[in-house]
């Protein structure tokens, strides 16, 4: 897991590189260098996990010297691949593995890759950029031009710092606020910052982009979707669950998971162990609030006094909030999910501190087996559990108002589940949860992994009929029959239960003081003509009066306060 950052054109500059780096060395903080030739700056921040020796450093520049490259991810299947490639290998890291493979395969070798990937190869001789990202975009890509020069990054800050004002894009934060979405995959929340969605590339030449797509997720479904027995799905998904978490336990720094009550870190949990690991070596992280109405540590504690692997609680308190929101604003320079995210935050923290620099966790299995319950409603939500709309659209101007269009999301399939799921998979669930992950495991110097998007495991899944994922009503049948032969019926078949903390409690309560600062600072800020004042306020006192159902658009403006201050 890296930091990776460039500067390519007639502006390239090394001070500003410099910067660059400077500000992603929480991304990286064992080692960072520079490529520096006319008009091509890269830049890179390392955080050692495969190949810890100095050899394994980047920029990576190839034995021709003809490639140079900068690399954020993992490639899990790079033993299989090293195999398979003809090269005079000087390390043993993935890196030098995918930089051969490029020089084999060209972008072919996107197809070949199993892992998590942001990567920039500067082609000397034809002076030229390649970069990609994964198929789900696990690993970020961000970028700007101007001015005949093509600025990237890891991260937006990284883009601001070069140079470019942080000016707000008034129609995505119109959309958050009337919708609730985080921007499509090519837009973020600030002006002239792009972002390469997954599964595509980007090649700069001649002061010219073009991005295309590499990874066709809706003709790879089309290959899965000849009826299969079930015990042969069954048998074949299970065989592939086991496979995917084997490969992401390689790493030459210690590796620990994340649990929570729920199926996900259940069957997580179950596969981590059949790896024949020592498990006494293998922490589990879990955090909880105090507040039994919320808390799944009981169910954790039951999961593990399976598995004994030592389980590392971590405690949130309200009074943490504030110090919390306000150091995870400045690393995930968008809006991000609310007080869950702020306790994951403090899960990376403690692993490091136990120098576990590794950490899998349980996302995509409610996307690949329909783990929703607007599935089965076919709602068209965005929230799971919420009785009524948790936006408050009439705090808003006119101005902003008018500025808001209601997503439209493509709809490749014939069924109208599927569309759910290749929504909340490539718009929507997905991409905002990986960015919020990315960005509180990298403030910590930490990676994860999220074996569960291996591309294996959700293009099999996705594609089975539906009374393969809801049988008899209940979601995601498949997976908690296979969940259940490795532990108990009362873990494998408890009902979804969204991840949560006393959030709306703390906001009415101990952190009011905090809210109520917040909000009124919109009032005196240069976005006041965004909101009806009076509206918002009226929300408020209406929140803390009891109507508090959801308390998310309540988290919505003090997080939108903090991030432009």
């Amino acid at each position: 897991m890296c930091g990776i950052s460039g500067i390519i054109g007639n502006n390239s500059n090394t001070n500003v590189l410099s910067k660059m780096i400077e500000t992603q060395k929480h991304r990286g903080p064992d080692s960072s260098g520079k490529y520096v030739k006319k008009g091509v700056c890269l830049g890179h921040n390392r955080l050692s996990i495969i190949d810890l020796s100095e050899a394994a450093n980047q920029p990576f520049i190839d034995t021709t010297e003809r490639y140079i490259l900068v690399f954020n991810g993992e490639i899990y299947n790079y033993l299989e691949l090293k195999a398979e490639l003809d090269y005079n290998f000087k390390t043993n890291s993935d890196t030098e593995v995918l930089l051969a493979a490029y020089i084999k395969w060209g972008k072919e070798c996107l197809h070949k890759l199993n892992g998590m990937f942001s990567f920039a190869i500067w082609d000397s001789f034809e002076r030229k950029l390649f970069t990609a990202r994964d198929r789900f975009g696990v690993k970020p890509f961000y970028y700007h031009f101007s001015k005949n020069t093509f600025y990237f990054a890891s991260e937006i800050k990284t883009l601001h710092v070069a140079g470019f004002k942080k000016t707000p894009n008034e129609k995505v934060w119109a959309n958050y606020f009337v919708y609730g979405s985080y921007g499509m995959p090519n837009e973020t929340f600030w002006e002239e910052i792009h972002q390469l969605p997954g599964g595509h590339t980007l090649e700069f030449e001649n002061n010219q982009i073009k991005i295309e797509k590499w990874y066709v997720f809706e003709k790879e479904i089309k290959k899965h979707q000849k009826r299969k027995n079930y015990d042969e799905v069954k048998s074949v998904y299970t065989a592939l669950l086991k496979d995917s978490i084997q490969l992401r336990f390689r790493s030459d720094v210690p590796v620990g998971f994340n649990v929570s009550g729920g199926l996900d870190s259940s069957a997580l949990l179950a596969f981590v162990n059949l790896l024949g690991e020592d498990k006494s070596k293998i922490n589990a992280y879990t955090f909880y609030t105090d507040d039994e109405r919320y808390d799944e540590l009981p169910w954790v504690e039951e999961m593990i006094s399976l598995t004994k692997n030592p389980l590392q609680k971590v405690l949130l308190q309200a009074k943490e909030v504030k110090e919390l929101s306000e150091k995870i604003n400045k690393f995930q320079d968008e809006p991000f999910g609310g007080i869950p995210t702020l306790a994951y935050s403090k899960i990376f923290q403690k692993a490091r501190e136990d120098g576990v620099l590794v950490l899998l966790d349980g996302q995509g299995m409610d996307e690949q087996w329909a783990g929703y319950d607007y599935y089965v409603k076919k709602s068209g939500s965005l929230i799971q559990g919420v009785n009524k709309s948790p936006f408050r659209k009439n705090v808003l101007s006119d101005y902003l108002l008018n500025l808001a269009e209601k997503p439209d999301y493509p709809k490749p399939f014939k069924d109208d589940l599927l569309n759910l799921q290749f929504r909340d998979l490539f718009y929507t669930k997905i991409p905002r949860a990986l960015r919020f992950n990315d960005r509180v495991s990298m403030a910590n110097s930490t990676e994860l992994r999220e074996p569960f998007l291996d591309y294996r495991l959700v293009e099999l899944a996705f594609s089975q009929p539906i009374e393969y994922k809801i049988k008899a009503g209940i979601q995601k049948s498949m997976l908690r029959e296979i969940v259940s032969e490795y532990l108990s019926d009362s873990i494998s078949y408890a009902p979804k239960r969204p991840l949560q903390t006393p959030q709306r409690e703390w906001l009415t309560e101990e952190l009011k003081e905090f809210v109520s600062s917040e909000i009124n600072e919109i009032e005196n800020s240069k976005f006041e003509n965004w909101f009806d004042i009076k509206e918002l306020k009226q929300e408020y006192k209406n929140f803390l009066d009891g109507d508090n159902d959801s308390s998310f658009h309540i988290w919505q403006w003090v997080n939108f306060n903090m991030l432009n201050k």
